[in-house]
């Protein structure tokens, strides 16, 4: 077996299953309801999720727990590597861009309108 693809079974068998078919249905809902699904789920992630145009972004110090990435994939975002942070196109599908959106989209942190 090729290395590259031992090491990626290994990390597979890491990670915790998921149904890909929600997943991808997931992928294409809007802002909002992704948003809310976010508060259903683990109210955490919600107060952590940023508003980037119209994806969610959501980052963490530190590696989340397996269960918390499980619950990000299952609702439909990808870890983006350059970025450091979980991200779910809320059905705006775009190929990466060269900049960073904050400087081209309006961002906010939907846990502080909340509060506000």
């Amino acid at each position: 077996m090729h290395p590259r693809q031992s090491a990626k079974t290994a990390r597979n068998c890491n990670r915790l299953p998921i149904d890909s078919e929600a997943r991808k249905a997931n992928r294409t809902l809007p802002t909002e309801k992704v948003l809310a699904l976010l508060q259903q789920q683990d109210r955490r992630l919600w107060e952590v999720a940023e508003v980037v145009g119209k994806w969610i972004w959501v980052s963490f110090s530190e590696s989340p727990a397996p269960t918390v990435r499980q619950t990000l994939a299952q609702l439909g975002f990808h870890w983006n590597r350059t970025r450091q942070a979980w991200q779910h196109p809320c059905g705006q599908f775009r190929l990466s861009s060269a900049g960073d959106p904050h400087e081209k989209y309006a961002s906010y942190y939907p846990a502080d309108q909340k509060a506000a």
